[in-house]
């Protein structure tokens, strides 16, 4: 598609939505901006968002990242849930129909790089450390200030903000987005260990602890991630190879929160700009992605503002699934834990059991695009 002219869209963020938007935008003729108060892309020692599901493979075609980021990430076929130990239930994700696997895990920072190498292809590079420091004027005409790194401040007047600038969203503050919602007790606890030889990066697994939860996710081919409720979870961890160093260790506590809104006049928010939930289930950065591919779609067809109404309902279907699995996994009455494991091992046997699991995970459970012939 030729070049548009005449209207000018400005995007705060770029991470792994603002990078997507960016491309969804450019591949239809779009010259965006892409602005962002980090100095680059995410650190690759942080693994940070590691799943990438079938759906956003899907929506990442047309662009030329999928294959990009099919070539790097690591293919998850099985699914393992144990309680003390003991194995209750196995999910073979070989048995998803479709092109890709329901899900994949690759490190955030590297999925940034390949946008960004996709990006970069059709002339578009992200001004880093650049603070979106004001948003005055209406809604339907904002007045941006942007203060660069060498302390110089520039007024933009963009027909189109975009803010993809994480929870903590400039722009969502500035334009006067209600954001409610609560968090969970408790935190969660997270390490990544590098190993002296590659390791089975095939499966997830989750051990309940009654009470608590032990987690092994797989990084890279000699990298795994734990993630537990209990804070002195590295001495419960079975490691299956010398350990050469800890690369990453982090803590967090989980929300749930989104906006009434994911418009106001002529400014937007998408990915976790405009929610955050639990990662259970690895949905946030796919869903953000996915918020960004119905958006710049929309744009071009002149439609941005049936974007909050048809988003809406799908954040709040993910945010409402996310929270009933967080719960499940962090059970602590005993009566409800055994009860768990009585019952875990009998779900296979219910039908459709394993492919509605399947389809959640590969983000497939929300209304398909229908920019793509034939998607799921």
């Amino acid at each position: 598609m030729g070049e548009r002219t005449g209207r000018s869209i400005l995007i705060a963020g770029a991470g792994p939505t603002g990078l997507a938007l960016a491309l969804e935008l450019a591949r239809r003729g779009y010259r965006p901006r892409l602005v962002a108060n980090a100095p680059g892309p995410a650190p690759i020692n942080e693994s940070r968002a590691l799943g990438i599901n079938a759906r956003t493979l899907t929506l990442l075609e047309a662009c030329g990242a999928a294959p990009l980021i099919l070539a790097e990430a690591r293919r998850l076929t099985e699914f393992k849930i144990s309680s003390a130990g003991k194995l209750l239930l196995t999910i073979d994700t070989e048995k998803f129909r479709g092109p890709y696997c329901p899900i994949y895990a690759l490190p955030q920072g590297q999925t940034e790089r390949l946008l960004l190498q996709r990006l970069s292809a059709v002339g578009i590079r992200p001004e880093w450390s650049t603070h979106l420091q004001a948003v005055s004027g209406d809604v339907r005409d904002p007045i941006v200030t942007l203060l660069h790194v060498d302390g110089g401040a520039e007024t933009v007047l963009p027909d189109v903000l975009i803010g993809a600038d994480g929870a903590n969203s400039a722009v969502r503050k500035a334009c006067g987005f209600a954001f409610p919602g609560d968090a969970i007790e408790g935190r969660f606890f997270l390490a990544d260990y590098r190993y002296s030889q590659p390791v089975d990066t095939s499966f997830v697994q989750m051990n309940f602890l009654n009470p608590g939860v032990l987690g092994r996710l797989p990084v890279c081919e000699d990298t795994l991630r734990y993630v537990s409720t209990i804070e002195d979870f590295e001495t419960r961890i079975d490691h299956p190879a010398t350990v050469l160093e800890r690369t990453w260790a982090s803590d967090f506590t989980i929300s749930f929160r989104h906006v009434e809104t994911m418009s106001r006049g002529n400014v937007f928010l998408a990915g976790d700009a405009a929610h955050v939930h639990s990662p259970a289930g690895a949905r946030g950065m796919n869903l953000g992605i996915e918020d960004a591919c119905w958006l710049a779609w929309l744009i071009s067809e002149g439609r941005e503002q049936d974007y909050s109404s048809l988003r809406m309902p799908v954040v709040k279907t993910v945010l409402e699934e996310t929270r009933r699995n967080t719960a499940f996994i962090t059970l602590k009455n005993p009566l409800l834990t055994g009860l768990r494991a009585l019952f875990m091992p009998l779900l296979p046997s219910i039908p459709g059991f394993t492919a509605a699991a399947l389809r959640n995970v590969s983000g497939q459970d929300t209304p398909p695009p229908p920019w793509i012939p034939g998607a799921r």
